[in-house]
């Protein structure tokens, strides 16, 4: 079955055309046929396509809205080939506790979390419209949640402490993000020891732009950084993480600026970018720091990676200890110079990177610390748009997923 999974945004779309069955995902024998992203939809959108050994091909093209977008991807690769639509969706409350088919019950459900992520959710159900606009009726879709992997958490883990009538009321609570890479590694990280579900005890980090840590115990999330919202947590690109609630009055108080414009601040221009001053790019940051020392620079870097640490220590002691860390994200799989700076004076906990194989692991999947070590390292690459594909294929052919 050829899936179309779409990830849409406010202006952008990527999206991946991926061959898959149930038997196929049994073996690892999934086959990538076409991957690309549009940007700046709107006007004169930007299309980068690339076909499966293919040379990647820029174009550009007028494309008014998402809908647009998508028949202008059918346009140049046949919609005689798309069988199943995969789409993400941000935020699927306590309602979604899996990946479902889309029906109209589906997407009045996802409407009703639009409080939980009125930034994203809505993009999502117009991503849902224009495929169904496009393919019409005939041809299922599927949502895969974030937020799904992480409905696992118990009560105690996923409760703010705050009145409880505002978690009734409001569903102000723990949901968490990154679900799909978390699960994909974790699955991936159980394929390479030949484990079985309930023997995976592992902490993963997804850590990209926005960043995120979970705790998996015994194959299913019982922690993770992120919140009610992907704000929360460790240092990212542009978030700030964890802070003290009271900054926010304080920040509006000094700087005259509402509660909408400090939430904007948190979220656009903090973490890396907000400490250093320069960017949110850590490949960036590290050249800055070897060039020219540059203080904030660095305190950017080491307030990162204290974080992601202390993340670790938090997780072993709630889990009980741990059988290996797992580095997934664009941070994650491609710098070795900032795992090796979260792994070191891990050694307590068993934990001894070898600096060869860690430098040595770039995009590439593999352990990286010596041999002995109790509690290992690994880096996996996350592939979230395969994992939405063979959700949707297994929800249509209606086949469980594998315990």
């Amino acid at each position: 079955m050829n899936v179309l999974v779409l990830n849409a945004g406010s202006s952008s779309l990527k999206f991946q055309v991926i061959s898959t069955e149930p038997d196929r995902i049994a073996k690892d024998s999934d086959e990538r046929l076409i991957r690309g992203e549009v940007e700046r939809i709107g006007g004169e959108a930007i299309v980068t396509m690339q076909s499966h050994g293919g040379e990647r091909q820029k174009t550009t093209a007028q494309l008014r809205d998402i809908t647009a977008a998508i028949r202008h991807l059918v346009a140049a690769n046949g919609q005689e080939d798309i069988e199943a639509v995969g789409h993400r969706i941000v935020h699927g409350g306590e309602r979604f506790t899996e990946s479902v088919l889309i029906t109209p019950e589906a997407v009045k459900g996802i409407e009703d979390c639009i409080d939980l992520a009125p930034l994203h959710n809505p993009t999502n159900l117009r991503g849902i419209a224009a495929a169904t606009e496009v393919f019409g009726r005939k041809i299922p879709q599927v949502a895969v949640f974030d937020t799904a992997f992480h409905s696992t958490l118990p009560e105690h883990a996923y409760l703010y402490a705050i009145p409880y009538h505002l978690y009734r009321r409001h569903g102000i609570r723990r949901y968490g993000f990154h679900g799909t890479s978390h699960r994909y590694v974790a699955h991936r990280y159980r394929q390479l020891r030949a484990l079985a579900r309930e023997q995976t005890n592992v902490i993963t980090l997804h850590l990209g732009n926005g960043c995120s840590a979970a705790a998996i115990r015994g194959g299913r999330s019982v922690d993770t950084s992120m919140g009610m919202t992907p704000l929360e947590g460790l240092v990212m690109g542009s978030r700030s993480g964890d802070l003290d609630p009271t900054i926010v009055n304080v920040i509006a108080t000094k700087e005259g600026l509402s509660i909408e414009q400090v939430e904007t601040l948190l979220n656009t221009h903090s973490g890396l970018l907000g400490i250093s001053g320069l960017t949110n790019d850590k490949r960036v940051l590290l050249e800055e720091s070897a060039m020219h020392e540059d203080h904030r620079v660095r305190a950017a870097i080491d307030v990162f990676c204290y974080r992601v640490r202390k993340y670790i220590g938090a997780y072993l002691a709630a889990m009980g200890g741990a059988d290996a860390v797992v580095f997934t994200g664009g941070i994650g799989e491609n710098s070795p110079a900032i795992r090796q700076q979260i792994c070191e004076g891990l050694e307590w906990a068993g934990l001894r990177l070898d600096r060869e194989r860690n430098q040595a692991l770039a995009g590439s999947e593999g352990a990286i610390t010596a041999d002995g070590s109790t509690l290992m390292g690994y880096v996996i690459p996350t592939d979230e748009e395969l994992l939405i594909a063979r959700d949707t294929v297994r929800i249509i052919r209606g086949v469980p997923h594998p315990s």
